[in-house]
């Protein structure tokens, strides 16, 4: 399997609990992230929302979709959000929340493998290519919660961490 470790940054010139209360909110991403096509609730999990299983339906620049389902396996609020994947892709996504200041600093760690055979066929040629279109991804989720928020975007990185080691 094709494994990716990416990692996004979004700094946004907003009060952390806002910023916090967008990105925990996913059934609401739709409404402001391009490429968030769907959320469906699959489980409620407990009254903090552990367990709770969400299916996201996305779709980049690229001609396919991804579909996936999140085990939320940590929550605590305006510190970290985590889930564990399954689906298209299989692994851990992690929201961190921090301040520089009076900027909400935001990382979402992207640790996945691909279950798609046709994915694992050409990742040694396609790698950059779905790395690249998790970036416009990720970049339209930074531009749309800006307008959400109505606050400035202040910077987005998004690093493959497997070509920094």
């Amino acid at each position: 399997m094709a494994e990716y470790r990416l990692l996004t940054i979004w700094r946004f010139d907003a009060p952390l609990e806002a910023v916090y209360a967008a990105i925990h909110n996913s059934p609401n991403w739709p409404d402001w992230w391009p490429g968030m096509q769907k959320v469906e609730e699959v489980a409620a999990g407990d009254a903090h929302g552990i367990n709770s299983i969400l299916r996201y339906v996305w779709q980049g620049r690229l001609p396919y979709r991804m579909v996936f389902e999140v085990r939320a396996t940590r929550i605590e609020k305006y510190v970290v959000i985590e889930g564990s994947v399954q689906g298209d892709l299989e692994g851990i996504g992690r929201w961190h929340f921090s301040n520089e200041g009076a900027v909400s600093v935001i990382r979402y760690e992207w640790h996945v493998r691909s279950t798609r055979w046709w994915m694992n066929l050409i990742a040694p040629f396609a790698r950059s290519m779905f790395i690249r279109n998790h970036g416009v991804l990720m970049r339209q989720g930074a531009e749309g919660l800006a307008r959400q928020l109505d606050a400035p975007l202040v910077s987005q990185e998004n690093i493959d961490l497997m070509a920094k080691a």
